[in-house]
């Protein structure tokens, strides 16, 4: 990674957990230390709503529960989806979004859905107590102060590795 030894000792640093001198980290301590600042040590549930290719996708990957990610709901308003499984995970209207939420006291959101749908969507969520809200859609959420969001542009990466690349065969 081309990082020298004072980064990484800072990167380190922020987890709280001390090495020591000329002898370094225990690698066991270090790695629950890195695990528990990511909140990767605690296990998270989300509720993931949409269900088309790209949601089915993000249910069927496994690497999430390692990370301390379960998806325990999953939500859809295409009557060809409800009641059916994939991955496990039976797939419920979107009108029991706001019960199921509150039953399960769920703080965590998936969003995978149509961007005419994301705000809509978004309000019930914010309305149900979700306090974070994964967005895999197009559309700048509006949620209120006590609601996290986390955009993923799939196309700025693409643009982002493009360029890149780009640069790289210049070489």
């Amino acid at each position: 990674m081309q990082l020298n030894s004072t980064q990484v000792r800072k990167d380190i640093a922020i987890t709280n957990f001390a090495g020591k001198p000329k002898l370094g980290y225990k690698v066991s301590g270090l790695i629950s230390a890195i695990e528990s600042f990511l909140g990767w040590n605690c296990e998270e549930c989300a509720v993931l709503i949409g269900c088309g290719h790209f949601g089915q996708a993000l249910l069927g990957y496994k690497g999430f529960l390692k990370s301390g990610l379960n998806i325990v709901a999953t939500f859809d308003n295409d009557i060809t989806k409800i009641g059916f499984a994939f991955h496990g995970r039976i797939v419920e209207s979107i009108e029991n979004l706001k019960k199921r939420i509150t039953s399960l006291n769920i703080k965590f959101a998936i969003l995978t859905v149509p961007a005419s749908a994301a705000q809509e969507i978004t309000d019930i969520l914010v309305d149900a107590g979700i306090k974070a809200i994964w967005n895999f859609t197009s559309v700048c959420l509006n949620v209120t102060k006590d609601c996290l969001v986390e955009d993923v542009h799939l196309v700025s990466s693409l643009a982002v590795l493009s360029s890149r690349l780009k640069q790289f065969l210049q070489k």
